[in-house]
């Protein structure tokens, strides 16, 4: 199944936000309109997807790599803590 337009737009967004420094948060809400949280919950989901791979491969590998260290130093930060 293709991407939608909104798909490429949260992709879109995504790739060019490292350019920008000012609140992230308020321009998804103003560019995009919807929350926050709701943007990260689809990119999360998105950048699963092959569509979102084929579309723009190094943004999706870039995303794919934070996520999992991000995962990977909450799981040592549990780990600790239950000791």
């Amino acid at each position: 199944m293709p991407l939608s337009e909104r798909d490429r737009l949260i992709l879109d967004f995504e790739a060019l936000w490292t350019r920008h420094g000012s609140a992230k948060e308020e321009a998804i809400r103003l560019r995009l309109g919807m929350s926050p949280g709701r943007y990260y919950q689809l990119l999360t989901r998105l950048i699963d997807t092959t569509e979102a791979q084929e579309y723009d491969p190094m943004l999706v590998k870039r995303l794919r790599r934070i996520r999992d260290a991000r995962l990977r130093a909450r799981v040592v930060r549990t780990a600790a803590t239950s000791r």
